[in-house]
């Protein structure tokens, strides 16, 4: 009988995005429960619209969360399709269950009686727990649906309709709020972003070397073998005396920095070097499994490094 082969990569892929949606929804849940309700700091997106809502319907703010989550879920089937709402159905049920559990937990709403400490930590985990749920590409469901849908129909950018819908949420509630819990959620909105931006980049930066010198032989050589890096050769035309000759591109980790700089050095102490923070990489060798092109390098003890020359 044939067998059947079943690959792990989908499988430990899905596993990883199941299992970052369920802990971002669990953090982001107890980092309300714990910080931005008890100290009654401002905020926006859907718990901003349970917090107003609940000044007027006497439910606990997570099944608020939870009705405004469906109805916007029933707003972007109708609008976006039912592809977006696959998308995005696990976290739009999984936060409102994850933040009424948190809320039982004996002594959860006096961690802290600082609303500046409150503002401080609810912000920095809001940021973490949203981060982790859009680095896998999925989102927490309520008033990001509302975004996208404006973004649709308006056509004005995402980030516009975010910032237009969390002033309305957090307007609304700065109406009973006093100044300082307005502030406050100021604190915690510039948190959030920060951390969220962190996250989201989290991993991913790297660093980028350029090397202009006449010994770039043996430079290319030697970030091959002692830094096992890959390299693109550029063809360059120096200024002064219009010399045609190579430039050294290298992508390496921030790690790898001082001695990508001590190596440089030792090859050739009058070489001109910039160094580049790069946001994110994708490619072979960052976000894809490097591969070989032709035989590998001698000395060379990794996979897949790969010489770019040309």
């Amino acid at each position: 009988m044939e067998k059947i082969h079943f690959s792990a990569g989908p499988l430990k892929k899905g596993a990883e995005v199941c299992a970052a949606i369920l802990a971002g929804n669990m953090l982001l849940g107890f980092a309300v429960a714990a910080f931005v309700l008890p100290s009654g700091v401002i905020m926006g997106g859907a718990t901003g619209v349970g917090v107003v809502l609940g000044r007027f319907i006497p439910l606990d703010t997570a099944l608020i969360v939870l009705a405004v989550n469906l109805l916007a879920l029933v707003l972007g089937r109708a609008v976006l399709g039912w592809r977006f709402v696959l998308a995005t159905v696990a976290s739009s049920l999984l936060y409102p269950a994850c933040l009424g559990a948190a809320q039982r937990i004996p002594g959860i709403g006096q961690l802290t009686a600082d609303p500046l400490l409150a503002a401080l930590l609810g912000g920095g985990m809001v940021g973490i727990a949203v981060g982790l749920v859009m680095r896998v590409g999925s989102s927490t469901g309520g008033t990001d649906v509302v975004n996208l849908v404006l973004h649709k129909w308006t056509h004005i950018p995402v980030s516009a309709a975010v910032y237009l819908t969390d002033i309305v949420i957090m307007g609304a509630q700065a109406l009973f709020s006093d100044p300082e819990q307005i502030l406050y959620g100021v604190v915690l909105l510039v948190v959030e972003t920060i951390t969220l931006d962190r996250v989201m980049l989290l991993g991913r930066s790297q660093i980028q070397l350029f090397v202009i010198s006449d010994r770039y032989e043996d430079i290319r050589q030697r970030c091959l073998t002692d830094l096992q890096a890959g390299i693109t050769m550029v063809q360059i035309e120096t200024g002064r005396t219009r010399t045609s000759q190579r430039g050294v591109l290298c992508v390496i980790p921030p790690r790898k920095l001082y001695a990508a700089q001590t190596l440089i050095q030792s090859v050739d102490s009058n070489a001109f070097l910039t160094i580049t923070q790069i946001k994110e990489v994708q490619g072979q060798g960052f976000s894809r499994e490097r591969i070989y092109v032709g035989s590998p390098m001698p000395d060379c003890h990794t996979e897949g490094e790969k010489d770019d020359a040309d």
